[in-house]
């Protein structure tokens, strides 16, 4: 069997494409099947090497596929089109967002006759794991990586404002008192959000849920915009609190992630509310001092409807497709995206990789399996582990106990960019009427929803 091997600076498997040459029936060890895996283009050479040498053991594993990349990368303005035009790869990645829409639609292929038989099928973490499963609980799309909203914190301006960077706020009263006291004896921001770019949106309904709420409410192929509700009131009444009545959220109104993070990173914001992995993007491009991080769990308000807006990456396999074809995708999804996740030598490897290269190993995320496969790995990789882990129990010891809730999934992006003006205007208008802009807001989604 011959192999292509990628020479070109487009590397990074996102998902890939298998066509066989033979049909029906379970995959013939001997049986050829070509994977045409599908990759992002930009990458350095290292990385190619890397992926070339995953790609080398797996077909040495399986003599009778041979790998072959196709460029791509999911962009929510391409992949409508390219869905319907068949030019997708018959394995992909897409959000957590777009699972359960195309499992109804049947747009992907069930897997779930193969996946159960994973030794782990039993183990993932049963909230991320909804993400990727059909309404009788069947895993069609299977999950390789999440996120759940949490706060982050310095813990130098924690101490330097008097309080006790071991005990971060549990509530959002906490969180607005402790921001109050970080300005007043620090001269920072207490608190700070991030309010364009889509991001004020991404925020704001990260809080609602928070709070109990929620954007939109789905009944069959009917969506309903909700944002004029009593809960995103009160989130854009704690901020307009926090804004005038404490001034505690400085003088940047207009953070974008990058920008935020940059000051975070700097000491110039106490507290702000970004993904749980966050970590490694902050060390390695904004210069983060390990001994300035702390992170902690989303306050929750107290009703049963709060919860974590939570995203994620989910495999998925083409509609159509053979019985061949199927068996070597997941082959290639259990090989790639999730031995390093359930196997101590892929877990080894890619930690030793990781940490060779000055990337973070051990930083917290929220994990795709249960809490006994999660601390397995910890194990097998406690020898790379390059992060302040002590810093992170706030948040690594509750992650488990959190209702995740998946972002909104009817035009999530184009909703968003219709709320950053209203928290934008909350945070830079004293006379701001929230109502009357969740008002416009909302009316303005629904024409945005009503299109599908």
């Amino acid at each position: 069997m011959t192999s292509w091997r990628i020479t070109t600076a487009a590397v990074l498997v996102t998902a890939l494409t298998v066509t066989a040459c033979s049909t029906g029936g379970p995959l013939d060890p001997n049986a050829p099947v070509t994977l045409t895996v599908a990759i992002d283009p930009g990458l350095e050479q290292g990385a190619i090497d890397a992926f070339n040498a995953r790609v080398a053991e797996f077909e040495k594993a399986n003599a009778n596929i041979d790998i072959r990349p196709q460029e791509y990368k999911w962009d929510a303005t391409t992949f409508t089109a390219q869905l319907a035009g068949g030019t997708l790869p018959a394995v992909f990645t897409v959000p957590f967002t777009d699972g359960r829409g195309l499992i109804e639609r049947r747009q992907i292929t069930d897997i779930s006759d193969l996946v159960e038989h994973l030794p782990y099928a039993k183990g993932f973490n049963e909230s991320v794991a909804k993400a990727g499963q059909a309404q009788d609980g069947k895993m069609w799309a299977v999950p390789i990586s999440a996120y759940g909203q949490a706060l982050h914190y310095n813990r130098t301006l924690f101490t330097q404002a008097g309080l006790d960077p071991d005990r971060p706020p549990t509530s959002w009263a906490e969180v607005r008192s402790a921001a109050k006291q970080i300005a007043e004896r620090t001269g920072q921001a207490g608190y700070a959000q991030m309010t364009t770019n889509n991001t004020g949106g991404w925020l704001l309904t990260t809080l609602d849920y928070a709070f109990g709420g929620r954007t939109e409410k789905i009944e069959g192929d009917t969506a309903k915009s909700t944002l004029n509700t009593p809960e995103m009131r009160q989130v854009l009444q704690t901020i307009r609190d926090m804004r005038w009545t404490d001034n505690s959220m400085g003088a940047n109104f207009l953070y974008d992630w990058a920008g935020i993070n940059q000051d975070f990173a700097a000491g110039r914001i106490g507290m702000y509310v970004s993904g749980g992995g966050n970590y490694g993007s902050l060390k390695a491009q904004n210069a983060l001092k390990p001994a300035d991080y702390g992170i902690t769990t989303l306050p929750l308000a107290g009703t049963d409807r709060a919860g974590v807006l939570g995203g994620g990456t989910l495999a998925v396999v083409r509609a159509k497709v053979d019985d061949p074809i199927k068996a070597a995708a997941v082959k290639w999804i259990d090989f790639y995206y999730l031995s390093k996740l359930t196997e101590q030598d892929a877990a080894v490897a890619d930690a030793k990789t990781t940490a060779e290269t000055g990337q973070a190993v051990g930083a917290p995320e929220l994990p795709v399996f249960d809490r006994s496969l999660h601390d397995q790995r910890m194990q097998w990789i406690s020898q790379y582990v390059n992060v302040p882990t002590a810093q992170m129990k706030p948040y690594t010891d509750r992650m488990f106990a959190q209702p995740l809730v998946p972002e909104p999934t009817r035009s999530t992006q184009q909703v968003y960019a219709l709320l950053d003006p209203v928290v934008q205007a909350v945070l830079t208008d004293r006379g701001a009427d929230s109502s009357a802009l969740l008002a416009a807001a909302e009316t303005q989604a629904q024409t945005l929803l009503d299109r599908k």
